[in-house]
């Protein structure tokens, strides 16, 4: 394993399950790049606002978290941006392989919520 990235001699993409289970701050942001591209002050204020104001990322987390996943091949920069945009700002994006990640860790944690509500309330689930 390469960055928890399992690689294989085929050149296939790999697994999305041998990314799981994705750090909080990870999935977070790449929840926020399901709406589109955006900037890093954009993600910061999706993730704050999807979490209800629970999570709030920094600068320094939001951008070591998007250099890992950029490593990992799940997000990627894009060239894509607003013609009335600051020119230093980086927008980023899902990769294909991004966007099986982000799916198979959404199944898994609500695979875990079903679990809980079931054993926290017998017969309403």
């Amino acid at each position: 394993m390469i960055h928890n990235r399992c690689v294989n001699n085929s050149g296939s993409t790999p697994d999305p399950h041998s990314f799981l289970p994705l750090p909080q701050a990870q999935f977070h942001v790449l929840v926020a790049l399901t709406a589109g591209d955006r900037h890093g002050y954009a993600i910061m204020g999706a993730v704050e606002e999807t979490s209800g104001g629970v999570v709030r990322m920094g600068p320094a987390t939001l951008y070591g978290t998007l250099k890992k996943l950029v490593q990992r091949g799940l997000v990627e920069e894009s060239d894509h941006r607003p013609s009335d945009d600051d020119e230093r700002r980086r927008y980023y994006r899902l990769t294909g392989l991004g966007q099986s990640v982000c799916r198979a860790e959404a199944d898994r944690l609500a695979g875990l919520v079903s679990v809980a509500r079931s054993n926290l309330r017998p017969g309403l689930a």
